[in-house]
Formats: C-alpha cells, sequence, structure tokens
C-alpha cells in the first residue's frame, strides 16, 4: 500500500511531529454543500447514495475538491450494519432513520445473528473505489457505529429523547441487552476489517449514545464492547499501521477509561476542556476535535477566533488532530469551512514555529 502524498492526518493520529495540525470534519460530505444536494437529487436518497459505489465516491470527494482538507471520510451511514441484519431501515424525509422490525421482545432478540458481510459488499467496493479516486492525495478514514449505539436505533426503532426502550431492557433483562451487543461487536469487528482490507487508512467508532449512559452503565454496556473491538481489529495492513479512533459523545468523564482500551486517539466533544484531556490521558493517545458546530454559524470572524482559541488550547505538542466536537450542520454556509480550514492550517503552523516545533 502506498503512503499517502499528505500523510499528516496518519502521523498526528500516532502522536509523530507534523508541520501543521491535520483537519477533517465529521460529516464534511454532506447536505451543507450545494453540489452534495445535487448528487442526492440525482441518485434518488440517502441509501441510494450509499450503496452506489459511483455516487459515494462523487460525495466523498466533494468537500475534497472544495477544501483543503486532509483526509477523505467514507460516505456511508452507521446503520447499515443493522439494516444487513434484516430489521428493515428505511429514511424518511424530515424523520430520520428508522426499522421496520426494531427488537422488542426476547425470541426477536435471540433470533439475532451477526451481520452477514456479503450483505455489506456495497460499502467495501465504496472503499475500494474512493482508494482508487484518491489517488493517495489524502488517507481515507473507515467507521462504524459503536456496539451500544447501534443497540440504540435497534430497539427504539428511531432517534430517541428518552431511550426508554433500551433502558428498560437494561435495567430489566440485562443478558438479553448484553446478547445484542455481542452480536453488534462482532458485526462492527468484521465490518471494519473489511474496510480495512479494502483501503481503509484508519477506522474510527462512533459511539454517539454512550454518554446518555451512568459511568457503571457505560463501562458495562459500551466500553466494554468497545474494547473488544479494538483488540479485534487489523492494526496494521500493508506494511502500515492502522489507527483506530474512540469517540463516545458526552463521555469526556471517562477518558482514561477510553484510552485503556489501547486505541491509538480519543475524539473529544465541544464540552471537554483539551488541557484537562491532555492532562488526564497525557501521551498514552492522540486527541481529536473539538470545536463546536455551532460556532460555523456565526461570522468569518467569530469561526476564525474560535479555531483560534481552540488549537490554542490543545497546543503544539505532536497528537492532535482538528475536528469538530460533532458532525458539520447541514446549515452551515461553506465559506465558514474554507476559513476554518485555511485558519487551522496557517494558526497551527505558527504555533510550532513560535514553540521550535
Amino acid at each position: 500500500m502506498t503512503r499517502p502524498v499528505n500523510d499528516t492526518l496518519l502521523r498526528a493520529l500516532m502522536r509523530e511531529p507534523t508541520d501543521y495540525t491535520p483537519l477533517w470534519l465529521m460529516r464534511q460530505a454532506g447536505r451543507y454543500l450545494p453540489e452534495y444536494r445535487a448528487s442526492r437529487a440525482t441518485a434518488g436518497s440517502f441509501m441510494d447514495l450509499c450503496r452506489n459505489a459511483a455516487f459515494a465516491t462523487e460525495v466523498t470527494l466533494q468537500p475534497l475538491d472544495r477544501f483543503p482538507l486532509d483526509a477523505a471520510i467514507l460516505f456511508s451511514d452507521i446503520l447499515t450494519v443493522p439494516d444487513a441484519m434484516g430489521l428493515g431501515l428505511s429514511f424518511a424525509e424530515g424523520e430520520g432513520p428508522r426499522f421496520a422490525r426494531p427488537l422488542r421482545d426476547e425470541a426477536a432478540i435471540r433470533a439475532l445473528e451477526a451481520a452477514p458481510m456479503e450483505k455489506l459488499d456495497y460499502v467495501f467496493n465504496a472503499v475500494s473505489s474512493i482508494r482508487r479516486a484518491l489517488d493517495n492525495r489524502v488517507p481515507l478514514i473507515g467507521f462504524s457505529g459503536s456496539p451500544f449505539t447501534l443497540a440504540c436505533y435497534m430497539i427504539e426503532g428511531r432517534g430517541s429523547d428518552d431511550f426508554r426502550h433500551i433502558k428498560g431492557l437494561m435495567y430489566s433483562r440485562p443478558d438479553l441487552l448484553h446478547h445484542i451487543l455481542d452480536v453488534n461487536a462482532r458485526s462492527v469487528t468484521a465490518y471494519l476489517n473489511q474496510q480495512i482490507e479494502h483501503g481503509a487508512q484508519a477506522v474510527m467508532v462512533f459511539d454517539t449514545w454512550g454518554g446518555v449512559l451512568s459511568g457503571t452503565a457505560y463501562r458495562e454496556f459500551s466500553l466494554a464492547y468497545m474494547r473488544r473491538i479494538v483488540a479485534g481489529l487489523k492494526r496494521e495492513h500493508e506494511g502500515q499501521r492502522v489507527p483506530v479512533v474512540l469517540f463516545t459523545k458526552g463521555g469526556g468523564q471517562w477518558l482514561v477509561d477510553m484510552a485503556d482500551t489501547g486505541c491509538d486517539a480519543l475524539g473529544l466533544d465541544w464540552t471537554v476542556d483539551p488541557a484537562q484531556a491532555r492532562a488526564l490521558v497525557g501521551s498514552r493517545v492522540s486527541l481529536q476535535g473539538n470545536m463546536d458546530p455551532g460556532s460555523l454559524m456565526g461570522s468569518a470572524e467569530g469561526v476564525a477566533t474560535e479555531a483560534q482559541r481552540v488549537l490554542e488550547a490543545f497546543g503544539p505538542a505532536p497528537g492532535h488532530v482538528f475536528n469538530l466536537g460533532h458532525g458539520i450542520s447541514q446549515h452551515t454556509p461553506p465559506e465558514n469551512v474554507a476559513t476554518l480550514v485555511e485558519v487551522v492550517h496557517r494558526h497551527s503552523r505558527k504555533l510550532r514555529e513560535a514553540a521550535g516545533a
């Protein structure tokens, strides 16, 4: 495997010195870009975009053609895995994802089996296609949802404000929830390994809903299964290290536990103080984040000020990947993203030069 011409992201994830802080954005290919909206209209639906390698490649590269970002991230969705388990995924306009057959009774839960990887070939084909199209410009990041986050959708049947069904199951029949999480962990491990085999050069696990748990429940029902995934992943492919990033939204209080999984980097949401995070985990892992996505709704001057503040909070030491604290909003002005990328690259170089880094 040929290393990317711009390998700054991979070096930063492995805590190696870089000339500047690399930058990519969660949901960087998405509805805030007019070219994405045009592609989606042509494709017909969100899942049609995901299931067609040519469309998935097209929209993955759109933000890279606009902005000098330091990585591409596979265009897909975290719910492809439970969809492959036969739960009947659909996306209603304005309502988000929903499953036709949520897991609500013991028989359905006991019958649940790991996702057949052949049903996810369209994802792996997209990974291969994107890698070819990138032509080693920048690294490609693969991803999956965490076992717990996937279980939230699989049990609730859709997004939730109170998570009453999954929490009801957790506190009444933890054995059944553990079965779902075990199936999910095995599926996610195989899924990410296949992405690596097809060309993903780093992978990320999105634990979007782990932060709704108590500390005890988080360690038992979320972190334990992410630890299993990290242990089961291919950490080298074709002679190169494949970094693994864990991100629990709302999980800043568990950073030490997360670092103990053996991952290479931790994603931080915007509620976490970068200096405190670094003090907690030391140099064991890189840190990714953590600008508030809402700050991109302000003026260009406000975007620049906030980006500089985040960079200065992390400091010039190795091991920082700039990102938002969660996904970019569909309402974000693209010109503010252009400002962000330019400021992050320029100001991080300035900070390193001043520190002699």
